[in-house]
């Protein structure tokens, strides 16, 4: 009985786990905050959830905080509360450290790192205002491990881990909880969209990320996590491994990590 009723807002809402989430959270009778770059799909996202006419299409880019604060008051015109922030929204890495340029570094951690954090920052105050939300953030495994070919990507991620560890200390006291989502390899279009280095599209699906873990289950999963009240959940297949192994066996993972095949 967690989320009927409840105002779930959304990022990376229109493709991936993001749908996935809306699809199944609205089956469960959340009222939704659907955001994305593009509002055609966010739309047929919308009108393929239950009891679409409660949800509502807010299109963002997490490149362009400066939107931010008027969302968040659309939000709250619309709703009064924002009772779980979902910050699925970002963008992958498929190139070499050495060849990728600095703006598309620059580019991956203005999305995966400083959008997320600045939707946070401009709802966190309605949350305090209530005494109670909570902020789910979807990063990755190499959130917690770097791999070839996700220089940047990895960064954005472990970035993640430190600024949200650091807010659920902090908001601990005030009602608010902060979960930490780490999927493996989900069969989603990341890959596709995913960026080389010179910052055009990847635009291939990766072999590994074709075999993954279906996003309805993925959806499910995260869902769980998020009833059971977890700081942190990892979500995945046999590459959740690689998270034990970095930590008990470094050397053998180091090893390992660098022939490992993560296309």
């Amino acid at each position: 009985m967690f989320f009927p009723g409840k105002v779930v807002w959304i990022t990376g809402a229109s493709s991936g786990i993001g749908e996935a989430l809306a699809f199944r959270l609205s089956s469960l009778g959340a009222d939704l905050v659907l955001s994305a770059r593009n509002v055609n799909k966010l739309i047929e996202v919308r009108d393929r959830c239950s009891n679409s006419q409660r949800h509502l299409v807010l299109p963002l880019d997490l490149e362009d905080p400066s939107t931010f604060s008027d969302a968040v008051v659309r939000v709250l015109d619309r709703f009064g509360r924002i009772d779980l922030l979902i910050n699925s929204g970002g963008i992958s890495q498929r190139s070499l450290a050495s060849q990728t340029s600095l703006e598309t570094d620059r580019r991956i951690m203005e999305t995966n790192f400083f959008g997320t954090v600045a939707l946070t920052k401009s709802v966190l105050p309605s949350m305090f205002e209530r005494g109670s939300g909570l902020i789910v953030v979807i990063s990755s495994l190499v959130g917690k491990f770097g791999t070839p070919l996700r220089s940047a990507y990895s960064a954005s991620k472990h970035a993640l881990h430190g600024f949200f560890d650091s807010l659920r200390a902090e908001v601990h006291t005030k009602g608010i909880k902060v979960s930490i989502i780490c999927p493996g390899f989900v069969r989603t279009n990341i890959s596709l969209n995913a960026l080389c280095g010179d910052g055009s599209c990847h635009g291939v699906m990766d072999e590994a990320q074709a075999e993954g873990m279906l996003p309805e289950a993925c959806a499910e999963k995260i869902i769980k996590a998020i009833e059971k009240g977890k700081d942190e959940a990892l979500i995945g297949g046999k590459e959740l491994v690689g998270v034990y192994l970095k930590r008990f066996a470094p050397c053998v993972f180091n090893r390992l990590i660098a022939r490992a095949k993560v296309t």
